[in-house]
């Protein structure tokens, strides 16, 4: 076999290696995302304080993460992306391992502040290092097996930590989501050659956009909005529709969890199919606008109809497979809405988009909750999903 021929297999093997590096880091930003609320039912208990208290811990997280991740954007493409997503990876994982020492609540509110702090490192340092390191025509697979992991983590947290708290305590529940990211931490130190070839790759691609300081462009700024609107979308199903499926359709609790965990599953497996899909269009924009647009309709009639279990579940599962499969391509606009080498900046500002939508969906959907408005989740819900893809088919996305 030639030099020529097996560089592109070089080149895979390479590919590879970072993706499932970066996914990893990805995983465990989920876990520790889900961590407080996973044990939420123990923590009152274990630090001596109300739910409402605990909720304010989560509060200060999320808040930390909208503040520090625009200028993690920045200095992700000015220090190097791997540096940084190693000291998140150390800092979430020292914050979490600090809480298994002490029961104070005091320094539960430092250790999420610290947590905050890594969590707004890792979509800039992630998307920076598979934006210029993937070829195109594989990223938009890349950008789907990322999220996946993010899923993933979410998912098999609950139960790990659940089950670990219950068989050995709090403590040790948060010793393992600190041990896990100081492990995947130690995994990316030791991938030294990997690491390298991407730090080149990405220094290049910094080096050939150091002359371009306009990166808040209109299309960036839309993308934050579309940002918003996506956790808007996201925020209505997974956080209320259990309780607006018991209270306003006469669900029951069980079938009701269930539909929503067909709509988590239906999602992880549609982020793998859009990442297929994405790589074989260019029309990324029309992809994500159709697939939205379905999932709009299909949200709408569970809205303005009182659907048995059968067409509820079929409903939840479609609904969650066409959200999942808008993933890919909706990271495919940001890249191509990025300054080569600013990918980093650009993702940190537009995932701000998510902290917001994070803030104000609760005040929405808890309102129509408490005035009754069960089948309001889903109407709301449709109507930012048709929002989101009137923003997605906007020409502007055509142009850098």
């Amino acid at each position: 076999m030639t030099i020529q021929a097996t560089e592109p297999i070089i080149a895979r093997k390479q590919e590879t290696a970072l993706l499932s590096l970066v996914s990893a880091a990805h995983f465990i930003s989920h876990v520790h995302i889900m961590t407080l609320p996973a044990l939420i039912p123990l923590l009152p208990a274990y630090f001596g304080v109300s739910y409402l208290t605990i909720g304010m811990a989560l509060t200060v997280f999320n808040l930390v993460s909208l503040f520090v991740q625009t200028p993690m954007g920045f200095i992700t493409d000015r220090v190097g992306a791997w540096r940084m997503l190693m000291l998140a990876l150390v800092l979430g994982g020292a914050s979490f391992a600090l809480l298994a020492a002490t029961s104070s609540y005091a320094w539960l509110l430092v250790a999420m502040a610290a947590a905050g702090i890594a969590n707004g490192v890792y979509h800039p340092a992630d998307y920076a290092l598979l934006s210029s390191s993937i070829e195109g025509q594989r990223l938009g697979k890349a950008f789907s097996i990322h999220t996946f992991a993010g899923f993933l983590g979410t998912a098999v947290t609950p139960a790990i930590l659940l089950g670990t708290a219950g068989y050995f305590g709090v403590g040790p529940a948060f010793a393992l989501a600190g041990i896990a990211s100081l492990a995947v931490a130690a995994v990316i130190l030791g991938s030294r050659a990997t690491r390298l070839e991407a730090h080149r790759k990405t220094l290049a691609a910094t080096d050939a956009s150091s002359d371009n300081k306009n990166i808040v462009t209109p299309a960036v700024l839309l993308l934050t909005f579309m940002f918003v609107l996506l956790n808007l979308n996201a925020s209505g199903i997974q956080a209320f529709s259990v309780t607006a499926m018991t209270h306003g359709y006469g669900i029951n609790l069980s079938f009701a969890n269930a539909a929503l965990t067909g709509f988590l599953l239906a999602s992880a497996f549609g982020v793998l199919a859009g990442g297929i899909l994405a790589d074989r269009t260019h029309r990324h924009a029309a992809l994500a606008t159709v697939a939205m647009l379905a999932a709009a309709a299909l949200t709408a009639v569970l809205a303005w109809t009182m659907p048995g279990q059968v067409m509820l579940m079929a409903a939840m599962i479609a609904i969650g497979l066409l959200s999942g499969i808008i993933t890919p391509s909706r990271d495919l606009l940001v890249r191509a809405a990025s300054p080569r080498g600013a990918e980093g900046r650009v993702f940190g500002i537009v995932s701000t988009g998510f902290n917001i939508g994070g803030a104000i969906s609760p005040i929405i959907f808890g309102w129509l909750i408490d005035h009754g408005q069960n089948q309001g989740v889903f109407a709301f819900t449709a109507l930012f999903m048709l929002l989101t893809a009137v923003v997605t088919i906007l020409p502007i996305f055509g142009r850098k």
